[in-house]
């Protein structure tokens, strides 16, 4: 199993629609969210991250193609970023994107418990 960890942050009037827009397609895909959190608003800003699983790097890589290659997604997202003013726009309200992947330090993968 490897473990994508994706971080955002974004200011508070993006949040809401973020969270709807852009969940959907990689579930639908196989994409395993372990889980989702959000800080609260501290000086204009919302971190978002996300901790993603998966069985393989492979499985990932897999994953994200068919997730770029959707045409409804990609509707949604042009769409969403008509919604913003444009793409070029997002830079006011996404100050950071971050992600990388991280490997369970639990003997078997299980948690404790």
């Amino acid at each position: 199993m490897i473990y994508r960890r994706k971080l955002y942050n974004v200011a508070p009037s993006i949040v809401l629609d973020f969270n709807e827009t852009l969940l959907p397609t990689q579930l639908k895909y196989g994409a395993r969210l372990v889980g989702r959190w959000m800080t609260p608003e501290t000086n204009g800003v919302v971190e978002i991250f996300a901790i993603w699983e998966y069985d393989s790097f492979e499985e990932y890589e897999a994953i994200e193609s068919k997730v770029r290659s959707d045409e409804e997604h990609i509707k949604r997202v042009q769409n969403w970023y008509k919604k913003w003013g444009g793409r070029e726009n997002l830079k006011e309200v996404f100050f950071k994107v971050e992600q990388d992947f991280v490997e369970n330090t639990v003997a078997g993968g299980s948690t404790w418990k």
